[in-house]
């Protein structure tokens, strides 16, 4: 019995005439309406919106971390399952004579820019770093933090947040999407990869809804990103300058104050702006050619006057460690640890308690940021009243292990999964942009491993050199101390303390860096959801690149402000706004799986 042809006339109508012309007016106004809501609620109401927004996000996390712990994991082995199955692998991405557009280098550092690049910087030091400090093995007791029985547990994390499942997680849609433009002519937008469960149904409102979930995640994620951004640009103009209204000095370590972080996201933009009304063939591909040029030579000055010998023995000991605790990394969701469960576990003497010292009790056992230390020495004076406090307080310490796990999980790995995730329209729709003509094993094998693997090399000898640093004493403390977006800044200064001209070179070369990544992801965002907003047209009109990268501004910098000058606002609303995003995500697996397998057999038929 023969198939019938796969549903392809995906009708998005655009307007002909007007300020939309060329876009699909319910997609632009709904996005824009939920994006002016959010910006009206971050400006009148500051303390509310981010007071809200945290509470949604921490209900949101009870009931979800486990799905997007899974789904990650699930993203992952079944790209692995396309890459392997011969038929499917050596499809093209495209009609048999179509040929890649962009060479192999442009390819992939067009890819490295948009996919991590900022993420790179902010957290090339500072993830190692703070997982020797906090991850499970270290919550549990199993080794000690900051020590070096902790480094092996800490880069088995940060490989798992910057390996196979973040680059699986952008491929998963920019393989569909991909599919289905150059192999079946259809429009490079969301809905697209969802006409094989919904065919002409995604003509209508529910397609609508489909590109609008799109639109609110890209722009979320691009907020997060360069959020984290303009605050390290704004640390290294600091180092530069020493400008002291670029920073908030006020607290123990120097912070970047809110007049400094909204100065440099304003020239962020409009570097951004003038990029995207350039297009990808020129503005896009010359900065993510400057992008990799310049990282080449920041990890140079690392192997050099960093721990290289150290970095690569951590990488061998650490890439055997990540293979072996693969799978448990993939799906192992801890499971919340109410307060009921928590005082059923303990002794009659401290259920005996007030209740306000045992809510306190309960909060410093299950704090994931905490030590055992710090618990004792927080603990309320009627329990260190109680006879054996001492071995009590170890034995309690060690019943809220699971709630630590969980914490820990939900702010470290859950948050990088819905971070990735609400990136991914944007990453996986640009991937697809740039990805025609080639196979889809070439795209999952070029996509997937090859960016992970320099990810890890970048994170150990970035990482590992500033964990030496502190292991040896040189730095003292200092880097361990200094904020998440100023600790590459700091390693550089106490390795390069001895050499002040080339620190000021790199410090200098690293703003710059940070600069175009950051003009790279927003620029490449806005083509995105022009893209999108356009109906799938590769190219948009200019004057709506400039409307949405003003948009974009006034929500990075709303949600900046609602934070308190911190990202806290922007965090938790990535993650609400990326759940819905991860079901239309598993959908597309689905839609893909049986789109491969019908398309398969139709060329059988047709041989």
């Amino acid at each position: 019995m023969s198939i019938k042809p796969p549903f392809t006339d995906l009708d998005i109508k655009t307007s002909d005439s007007g300020f939309y012309e060329g876009n699909s007016i319910p997609i632009a106004l709904i996005s824009k309406g939920i994006m002016v809501i959010l910006v009206l609620w971050a400006l009148i109401l500051p303390e509310n919106a981010n007071k809200l927004l945290g509470a949604w996000n921490g209900s949101l996390l009870k009931g979800f971390n486990g799905f997007y712990i899974i789904a990650a994991g699930g993203f992952f082995f079944f790209l692995i399952v396309l890459a392997l199955i011969p038929s499917i692998g050596k499809r093209k991405l495209g009609m048999n004579n179509d040929e890649p557009e962009f060479s192999t280098f442009s390819w992939f550092s067009m890819m490295f820019g948009a996919g991590l690049g900022v993420g790179l910087m902010v957290y090339a030091t500072a993830e190692p770093m703070g997982l020797w400090g906090s991850n499970p093995e270290v919550l549990s007791g199993a080794v000690e933090a900051n020590k070096p029985e902790a480094l092996t547990s800490a880069y088995r994390y940060t490989f798992l947040h910057y390996g196979f499942h973040a680059w699986a997680i952008y491929v998963v849609t920019g393989l569909s999407l991909a599919y289905y433009a150059y192999s079946r002519g259809m429009p490079l937008t969301i809905r697209a990869a969802l006409t094989p469960l919904f065919g002409k149904l995604l003509n209508g409102f529910l397609g609508h809804i489909i590109d609008i979930l799109g639109v609110v995640a890209t722009i979320l994620g691009v907020s997060v990103t360069i959020g984290f951004g303009v605050s390290q640009l704004t640390d290294g103009l600091y180092a530069i300058t020493d400008m002291a209204w670029l920073m908030d000095l006020s607290g123990k370590a120097p912070t970047p104050s809110t007049v400094g972080l909204i100065s440099s996201l304003l020239m962020i933009m409009v570097l951004s702006i003038i990029s995207a009304v350039s297009g990808v063939g020129r503005g896009v591909k010359y900065l993510s050619n400057l992008n990799l040029v310049l990282s080449l030579i920041l990890l140079t000055v690392f192997v050099v006057f960093g721990s290289f010998g150290f970095a690569m023995s951590t990488y061998g000991s650490a890439m055997i460690d990540y293979i072996v605790h693969f799978f448990s990394l993939s799906f192992n969701a801890y499971g919340t640890l109410s307060q009921a469960d928590f005082v059923a576990a303990l002794p009659d003497a401290v259920k005996a308690l007030p209740a306000a010292d045992i809510n306190a009790i309960y909060s410093g056992a299950t704090n994931a940021w905490g030590s055992l230390s710090g618990f004792e020495e927080k603990l309320p004076e009627t329990f260190k009243a109680l006879e054996n406090s001492d071995t009590l307080a170890a034995s309690i310490y060690e019943a809220g292990t699971q709630g630590r796990q969980f914490g820990w999980q939900a702010g470290w790995t859950t948050f990088y999964w819905a971070w990735w995730i609400a990136f991914s329209p944007f990453v996986g729709l640009f991937l697809a942009r740039i990805s025609k003509g080639r196979s889809v094993r070439e795209f999952i094998v070029g996509c997937v491993f090859a960016p992970a693997l320099v990810c890890f090399a970048w994170m150990t000898i970035l990482g590992a050199s500033a964990i030496s640093l502190e292991m040896s004493g040189t730095a003292d403390g200092s880097i361990i101390a200094a904020t998440t977006t100023n600790k590459l800044f700091a390693t550089l200064q106490v390795m390069l303390a001895d050499n002040a001209a080339l620190l000021s070179g790199i410090t200098i070369m690293c703003v710059v860096l940070i600069l175009t990544f950051l003009v790279t992801s927003a620029d490449s965002g806005i083509l995105v959801m022009n893209t999108i907003m356009s109906g799938g047209e590769q190219e948009t009109g200019i004057k709506h690149r400039i409307v949405w990268g003003v948009v974009m501004t006034a929500v990075i910098g709303t949600l900046l402000v609602a934070g308190g000058g911190g990202l806290d606002a922007l965090k938790n609303a990535m993650i609400i706004g990326a759940l819905p995003f991860t079901v239309v995500m598993v959908l597309m697996c689905v839609a893909l799986t049986k789109a491969l397998i019908r398309d398969g057999i139709r060329g059988n038929q047709k041989s």
